[in-house]
């Protein structure tokens, strides 16, 4: 397959010299897709032009499943997920050699198994790559690491996902979420297949509601979706290894795939934080009172006060980051919820402090970034949750009960918030509070 793209390429000068050409042009790339006994499908996509710089596209669960197939494991797989696994630890260990010292090995021979005898002979032969010393230098560019909850049922899934959304998408501000339709309704329990062969024709469109709720950081992207019946996956990417800053060698794979994977816990952590939120009676009296980081003794932290919530608020939509946050990147933050012009760093640097001083958020080591430890954002979830959703809205109907008919698409939470309303007019009543 050919396709262009920028590409580094270069020309012999007037003083015999060879330079690189500035813009990089646009060149034809030509992609090799191939069959690999140990890798499965290995794609390597080479520039026709020297220095032909080249690329190697592999994917670990097709590794997985050549090697599970291999040792006769029973599984069934679709697309790239695995939906049925009959021995799960088998399976793991399996999976587990990829992070084991080998793989840098394995790597490397599966690049110079094809890269110089089925693509690059296209453009320098044997002999011309024998001659020239020609050889390639690996590193690693881009790395995807994931993580996926197989369900029984896909309404189950669905129903769960749905909810995580409700709750996550606003306090951690997912700005892009997009919902390609298919099926609406998933079945609850799997039917068997008929036995005859069914022919279908296959357009590019799920068989069901496929579900992407995304978030950028930097060249990160930290990705939630539904994929499959009945598999959730959590995913990030990373689109260039240089953010990790911990060198891009293949000597490095192990490394930049630890951080890849720490990255996916600490996202996997922050979304059942703030899905699943709880403040203890002892963090919701100590709040207001005064606090201290050091020496420097700060107020107490008042959510009924707009700058405060709104540097909750700012800091729920930050823990997203992998590296954390700074005081700048807050003020930028709060600016754009609240449209204060006047809060800068410094404010928001005085506002940290006092997140510190009730042990809601920590800095990371010696630097000036910030990170919100999970008991912290369980509480600010669950106090802005508390306070917006609990008792502003049960204050302003409990005396305003609406008579008459009810309308027909009323949810389950409509229905909740009018039990408690009827139920927090009893108490007023009870309590000498006027209604």
């Amino acid at each position: 397959m050919v396709s262009k793209a920028q590409a580094p390429v270069w020309e012999a000068s007037g003083k015999h010299h060879l330079e690189s050409k500035k813009p990089r042009p646009y060149v034809n790339h030509y992609s090799f897709h191939i069959w690999d006994s140990e890798w499965g499908h290995v794609t390597i996509k080479i520039s026709g032009h020297p220095p032909f710089p080249a690329q190697v596209i592999l994917n670990g669960h097709e590794y997985v499943a050549c090697q599970a197939r291999k040792l006769g494991l029973d599984f069934k797989k679709e697309e790239n997920c695995f939906t049925h696994i009959r021995d799960v630890a088998g399976l793991m260990r399996v999976a587990e050699t990829l992070s084991q010292e080998g793989t840098i090995g394995r790597l490397s021979q599966v690049c110079e198994r094809w890269i110089y005898t089925t693509c690059l002979c296209f453009a320098l032969s044997l002999d011309e790559q024998q001659q020239s010393g020609f050889h390639y230098q690996y590193s690693v560019y881009q790395v995807e690491s994931s993580r996926n909850l197989l369900f029984k049922a896909g309404a189950q899934m669905e129903e769960v996902f749905q909810a995580l959304i409700d709750r996550t998408r606003a306090p951690l501000d997912f700005r892009q979420m997009k919902t390609i339709l298919g099926y609406r309704k998933r079945p609850h329990f799997h039917h068997r297949k008929k036995s005859s062969r069914v022919w279908e024709v296959v357009v590019e469109k799920p068989t069901y509601d496929l579900t992407v709720l995304k978030a950028h950081c930097g060249k990160l992207t930290l990705k939630i979706y539904t994929k499959g019946e009945r598999v959730l996956r959590i995913e990030v990417i990373v689109h260039n290894t240089e953010e990790l800053d911990c060198g891009r060698s293949l000597e490095k794979f192990a490394e930049i795939v630890s951080r890849a994977w720490a990255i996916l816990k600490r996202f996997v952590e922050t979304l059942s934080c703030v899905e699943a939120c709880f403040v203890s009676d002892q963090t919701f009296e100590q709040l207001p009172l005064p606090g201290q980081v050091g020496r420097t003794r700060v107020g107490g932290i008042d959510l009924n006060r707009p700058r405060l919530r709104h540097a909750a608020q700012a800091i729920l939509a930050l823990s997203l980051l992998p590296e954390g946050f700074t005081a700048s990147q807050m003020a930028e933050q709060v600016r754009s919820r609240c449209g204060q012009p006047e809060y800068g760093a410094r404010h928001a640097a005085y506002d940290l402090k006092k997140f510190r001083a009730k042990e809601l958020i920590r800095r990371i080591g010696s630097t000036r970034r910030y990170e919100a430890i999970p008991s912290g954002l369980r509480a600010l979830a669950a106090l802005l949750v508390l306070r917006d959703k609990v008792i502003k809205p049960l204050l302003a109907g409990a005396c305003h009960l609406k008579r008459g008919p009810k309308p027909n698409n009323r949810t389950a939470l409509d229905q909740h918030y009018d039990n408690l309303r009827r139920g927090m007019r009893d108490l007023f009543s009870e309590l000498g509070i006027a209604a």
